[in-house]
């Protein structure tokens, strides 16, 4: 089964919401869907930036399950942007 990736840039986050509860929200949005493989946070030039990883059978499949994640950590963060990547052979490529 193809792997995929959604990142977000992090931005605001909403009242009461700590740092750490961002990478748990975004992972638990794509585990509602599908099996996560791995997830991570960084912060990349200045900015946080989550990213999980998971499975899906298409590349439109892997679309609407990241979309679907992206719509669920709006309850807590503000995302300024978000992109998915497909896995093949050994790099990450934009759907």
């Amino acid at each position: 089964m193809p792997s995929y990736r959604v990142t977000m840039i992090v931005g605001t986050l909403e009242l009461g919401v700590r740092p750490e509860e961002v990478l748990p929200t975004l992972s638990g949005a794509v585990a509602d869907y599908t099996t996560v493989e791995a997830s991570d946070i960084a912060i990349v030039a200045g900015a946080p930036r989550v990213t999980v990883r998971y499975t899906a059978d298409t590349d439109e499949a892997a679309y609407l399950i990241a979309e679907q994640a992206i719509d669920g950590a709006r309850v807590s963060v503000e995302p300024i942007a978000w992109q998915v990547t497909r896995r093949v052979e050994g790099r990450w490529e934009s759907l």
